[in-house]
């Protein structure tokens, strides 16, 4: 089985997401709640980084699929892609640039902040 790569651009992954059928992309939001309500990608699951270690249950249906993980500049979220990575989820790569990146390259409707 081959490992998606650690990092990918927002445009690579909005096109992965267009290509994607229904289902078969997860975009998650590592962010804090008040991160989330200040801008957000459509779609997006929130899982904040402090309580994905309570909460990685909930994706354990995507183990096989491919997760993408944001931040607001990709740190916390190639962070959350290792540690996920060390749990078996090796089809999930971190958005590089975070939603700053989203924002300016793919859909300039979401909010920079």
């Amino acid at each position: 089985m081959t490992s998606a790569p650690l990092e990918i651009t927002a445009a690579e992954a909005s096109r992965m997401l267009q290509e994607a059928g229904a289902g078969e992309c997860l975009l998650l939001d590592c962010r804090t709640p008040e991160e989330h309500a200040t801008a957000r990608i459509q779609g997006a699951l929130l899982i904040p980084m402090h309580e994905l270690p309570q909460r990685v249950g909930e994706l354990g249906s995507w183990q096989a699929r491919q997760i993408v993980v944001y931040c607001h500049h990709g740190v916390r979220s190639l962070r959350v892609t290792h540690w996920l990575r060390e749990r078996g989820y090796v089809h999930v790569s971190s958005l590089r640039g975070g939603i700053e990146a989203w924002s300016l390259d793919v859909d300039p409707q979401v909010p920079r902040y």
